[in-house]
């Protein structure tokens, strides 16, 4: 029998109706010569402190820097967990061929790579690398199996990053939490999340820091076209009246004339990060939200792959394109056109030497019925716009420059119209963005000679400087993608992608954490670091730690060893060295305390007094289980303090659903949860239900 491991549930019940196992036995499908199994996303963790000595369990600074050699995978504490892991182990052992279906993507294998290992897999194994959830995706996929050593080099890269975020995460964040927490809470540290939080505390001290001056400008009217002085803007209102005088005394002149006719070209197809961006502009979703959506339209199989980098496509995909144009019906309108005459095979849309382990995002042939949810149709439809505008020609415009005289003072002012709309038509329905209509709002410019001259209305336009606008996630995803460097070309901002912080799969979940760790907070779209957010930047001295561009470099080197170009153990050394140097330098430092008092904001027009968290105090509340010890917080879950003896210990994240504190307090303290929504993994596919605690303290989902 062949073995084949998906990533979840319904993945594998995708694969297993193509391979024909349609015989569904406990945690399996089985049939046509297949075992068609699943995981739940991560079945497996890297070791904890406490698994490799039981002192390391306290957070003593005379313990660190810890560093395992060699580091350990674990199975993640849960009973689903485990019960489908000795399926897993059962299959592989009888198996003759493993097939990897795990997400296609360095975390996915990953993944599946530590539940292999685990599962002491010695057999032939091959990997499943598809780009949609097709049925046609599916077939081609398993008739192009490749070898599983073709992506030894994803495994090692994607391995490295975990022991990386480990190493920095576990040490730093201890370190710095005994050093200055002052045992009021953690202090989280991160490779990634440290340097993003770094640049939003810098934006703000940068707007904290701003002072707004007035200025004054000379502005006159000459043929109804408003003309601006091309002369440094004014400081003083005595030198704008002064300087008003002047232009009353004198008449304009055209000076030049010119009008050039340009094309603005077609916007790039989607990659996560650009269709988060657009989201976030557009419709005010968060990254974490817009990946949701985009992951289930995948998983539906209306869109391909999400978590990609690169916003080309396969040459080899041409022959595709016009298969999924005729399928989109509720475009026809827009797609009849480009059906009429044959897909261009622009260098601007495909190149192999541009697309890596996917390519960009983009509809499939199979549309989505009416019954999406509403944000589920509005990102599927920016997928599709996108799709459809890079295939019509180029918009085609005309850009005016007129200069003029008023005595000495020179003038000009610029004009643009578009002259044929070209891809622009796609979007002609769509409400413009009035941020960016205002900046690009033109004047309907008359023909204008050189030489001639007449009478115009000079007047002062009095404004104010102002400070740099806060972050939103749409801006802040494009500096995690540019390491902190404003760039606004797609081309230069392409080429930067490699110096990146994080991955385009893992900034949404960063920015989360930040929100989650109180360090960072939402007011309407933009984000500031709360107070406890800017004494941590301001607390950490080492400028690896929250370097943008330093932490770019690691991605780089990450990337390079998943192209074979850099080893992943001079990776894992240098990361050794920095958090053992960093260790030394910390400890030697004076202490101080971060605080950690929330700001609530009251309500608009009314007067509340702050109301406090009350924070859950597991210390204080006893083990449901031994009735004897007390219960602690753990990074991933909370347990009771004695867990080797007692094994009490409910896991934060529950059948692919993160659960809140309070939540688990109810289901600690009363047996059981409120009806809960938004379960992915469960073996049984539940999506809501009551968790309940069964009579040996075990956790189990149930409708209810």
């Amino acid at each position: 029998m062949k073995l084949c491991i998906a990533e979840k549930p319904s993945v594998a019940r995708d694969i297993a109706k193509v391979l024909g196992a349609n015989v569904a036995n406990q945690g399996y499908f089985e049939g046509n010569g297949y075992w068609v199994t699943w995981t739940f996303g991560h079945l497996c963790t890297l070791k904890e402190p406490h698994d490799y000595s039981a002192h390391l369990k306290s957070w003593n600074l005379i313990f660190l820097p810890i560093i395992p050699d060699p580091f350990g995978i674990k199975l993640i504490p849960n009973s689903g967990v485990e019960k489908q892991f000795k399926i897993i182990e059962k299959l592989v052992q009888d198996c003759a061929e493993v097939i990897n279906c795990g997400d296609a993507g360095q975390e996915g294998e990953v993944i599946q790579r530590w539940v292999l290992q685990k599962a002491k897999c010695k057999k032939p194994m091959k990997r499943l690398w598809i780009s949609s959830l097709t049925e046609t995706a599916i077939k081609e996929g398993f008739a192009n199996l490749k070898p599983a050593e073709d992506y030894q080099n994803l495994y090692l890269a994607g391995n490295a990053r975990a022991i990386g975020d480990w190493l920095l995460g576990i040490n730093a964040t201890r370190l710095f939490t005994r050093k200055f927490g002052g045992n009021k809470s953690v202090l989280s540290i991160g490779r990634v999340q440290t340097p993003t939080l770094a640049m939003i505390v810098q934006r703000q001290k940068e707007i904290d820091a701003f002072t707004t001056e007035e200025y004054w400008e000379l502005k006159t009217t000459y043929r109804e076209v408003l003309f601006n002085a091309a002369i440094e803007r004014l400081k003083t209102k005595e030198k704008a009246e002064k300087g008003l005088d002047y232009l009353k005394q004198h008449p304009f002149e055209i000076i030049s004339f010119e009008i050039k006719e340009g094309k603005e070209k077609n916007p790039r197809l989607f990659d996560l990060t650009a269709l988060q961006v657009e989201a976030n502009r557009k419709f005010g979703f968060s990254a974490e939200n817009t990946l949701k959506y985009i992951q289930s339209l995948y998983e539906k199989k209306h869109t391909t792959y999400p978590r990609v980098d690169t916003t080309y496509l396969s040459e080899s995909l041409h022959s595709q394109i016009p298969g999924i144009l005729q399928s989109m019906n509720f475009y026809r309108e827009l797609t009849a056109p480009l059906l009429a005459q044959p897909i261009p095979k622009s260098k601007a849309v495909f190149d192999d030497a541009k697309v890596t382990d996917h390519h960009a995002i983009i509809p499939t042939e199979i549309p989505p019925s009416s019954s999406l949810g509403r944000e589920e149709k509005l990102i599927y439809d920016l997928v599709a716009k996108r799709f459809i505008a890079v295939f019509y020609p180029e918009c085609k415009i005309s850009n005016t420059l007129v200069e003029g005289l008023v005595g000495t003072v020179p003038f000009k002012t610029t004009g643009r119209q578009i002259l044929e709309l070209g891809w622009r038509e796609i979007y002609l329905k769509e409400k413009e963005d009035p941020e960016k209509k205002e900046k690009d709002e033109d004047q309907t410019i008359p023909e204008f000679k050189a030489g001639e001259k007449g009478p115009h209305q000079p007047l002062i336009h009095q404004g104010k400087t102002s400070a740099p606008k806060p972050y939103t996630e749409a801006t802040l995803l494009r500096a995690m993608e540019t390491a902190g460097k404003q760039v606004d070309d797609e081309e230069l901002r392409e080429m930067m992608k490699n110096n990146g912080i994080g991955r385009p799969s893992t900034r949404a979940n960063i920015i989360e954490t930040l929100f989650r760790r109180k360090y960072i907070e939402r007011k309407k779209k933009n984000i500031f670091a709360t107070s406890t957010g800017i004494e941590l930047i301001d607390t950490i001295q080492d400028e690896l730690l929250k370097s943008p561009e330093l932490t770019g470099e690691w991605e780089s080197k990450l990337r390079k060893i998943e192209r074979g170009e850099y080893d992943a153990s001079q990776f894992k050394d240098e990361l050794i060295v920095m958090v053992t140097n960093l260790t030394k330098a910390v400890i030697t430092e004076k202490a101080k305390v971060i605080s950690f008092q929330e700001e609530v904001q009251p309500k608009e027009k009314k007067e509340l007094t702050p109301r406090k968290t009350v924070a859950i105090i597991w210390e204080e509340t006893n083990c449901p289980k031994c009735k004897e010890n007390k219960l602690m917080k753990g990074k991933t879950a909370i347990g009771c303090a004695n867990y080797k003896d007692c094994g009490f210990k409910v896991s934060l994240m529950m059948f692919g659903k993160k659960l809140t504190e309070k939540q688990i307090q109810d289901l600690i303290v009363k047996g059981k949860s409120s009806k809960l929504k938004g379960f992915t993994e469960h073996p049984e596919s539940l999506s809501e239900g009551i968790l309940r605690l069964t009579n040996d303290f075990a956790l189990e989902l149930k409708a209810d």
